[in-house]
């Protein structure tokens, strides 16, 4: 029943809000909560019987108050947690252990409801390949931890979901305020992190760039001036830019 209601929200993610209450109230009667944080794992167990490996899914998923089974031939988890990338490392530790194979496991998350399944599950098998690209077997991993990385090696590249990943908080800021933050953060960057130069090509006050920042800040965390999160963000602007929509 696990395996079944898995496989219902994979396929049909982009049901009206009657049939996905109705996935809702399916999953809280087998234990799975969908409207509390989840994430989402794909396994590849190798050379693994298929039947063992569904059989342990489902008996990972019941201990754990979630949902698991087979889905397009690979094995996937549904698990309530937070964490995606430390039980991604747990997952392949586990499943290979009880099925004594090389069992390679990317995860994604956290998301909530019953319409992120699809998407959510979308990109936990993008970070498997992504995974395997590397010569990682064995391992798991989150696709939070590739970034843009696993944006390039995956084999069915998310490019909305990586800008809206990166900038969505933003764009979403600038479209309900009419703000202009996603023009200062490109110029501010354009201009090498100089606050003198930024303000001179927007034309306005530098104590307004150094506000607009601030807020940039606020949406999308103090972090974002490190090198791997400015390198993160300069590409999702330029991508935004060259498929030349809003999201």
């Amino acid at each position: 029943m696990r395996g079944e209601l898995l496989d219902d929200l994979l396929r049909r993610g982009d049901l009206d809000r009657p049939a996905l209450d109705a996935l809702t109230a399916r999953a809280h009667r087998l234990g799975a909560d969908l409207d509390a944080a989840y994430s989402v794992y794909v396994a590849d167990v190798g050379s693994a019987d298929r039947q063992r490996s569904i059989l342990a899914a489902n008996h990972i998923a019941r201990t754990r108050y979630g949902l698991g089974g087979s889905f397009d031939g690979r094995i996937v988890l549904l698990l309530p947690t937070e964490e995606p990338g430390k039980e991604a490392s747990a997952l392949a530790a586990e499943l290979g252990l009880t099925l004594s194979a090389e069992v390679t496991v990317g995860g994604a998350g956290p998301a909530r409801g019953a319409a992120s399944v699809a998407s959510t599950y979308a990109e936990a098998q993008r970070c498997l390949g992504a995974l395997r690209t590397l010569g990682r077997t064995g391992e798991g991993a989150s696709a939070a931890e590739f970034g843009f990385v696993g944006l390039v090696l995956s084999d069915q590249p998310d490019v909305d979901g990586f800008v809206e990943a990166q900038l969505g908080a933003i764009v979403d800021y600038d479209d309900r305020r009419g703000t202009e933050l996603i023009s200062t953060l490109r110029t501010y960057f354009a201009c090498n992190g100089n606050l003198a130069k930024t303000k001179d090509a927007l034309h306005v006050h530098v104590n307004t760039v150094a506000q607009r920042l601030d807020r940039i800040s606020r949406l999308i965390g103090d972090d974002w001036q490190t090198p791997e999160r400015m390198l993160e963000l300069q590409l999702a602007l330029r991508l935004h830019q060259l498929r030349g929509k809003r999201m």
